[in-house]
């Protein structure tokens, strides 16, 4: 199935699955799109979770997001983590399992630096912003 957006105006584009799998409580899985992508020079595809699964089932995407570079012409695959203690989660063939989302890229290069320019924030990382 090619990807869709649910609703005009929708940054993503729900993947489908082409398979079917069962994946036990704590289990992860690859599941397979059917569809390859060739994403133009200057993007990237990013693979993000579907907020009904994780709400619903306690499924979220192991590498979220997945990258896919524009050099990358292999099927799309879904890596898919049942996070629910207890029950097991069914895909079949058909079911929208993640979005798609062709983001534009900065080619930056890195460079060593002495020292790095003054902020506001400076080093404060996890938890310095507050709650």
């Amino acid at each position: 199935m090619l990807p869709t957006r649910a609703h005009a105006g929708d940054a993503g584009l729900d993947l489908y699955a082409c398979e079917a799998a069962h994946i036990g409580p704590g289990e992860r899985w690859g599941i397979g799109t059917g569809v390859a992508v060739e994403i133009p020079d200057g993007y990237a595809g990013l693979v993000l979770p579907r907020s009904g699964l994780a709400r619903e089932h306690g499924i979220s995407l192991v590498n979220s997001p997945g990258l896919i570079d524009s050099g990358y012409r292999g099927e799309v695959r879904v890596l898919l983590l049942n996070n629910d203690p207890a029950e097991t989660f069914r895909v079949s063939a058909g079911d929208r399992i993640a979005q798609l989302v062709i983001v534009p890229i900065a080619l930056a290069e890195p460079v060593e630096a002495a020292v790095l320019a003054e902020s506001a924030r400076g080093e404060g990382g996890f938890g310095s912003s507050g709650r």
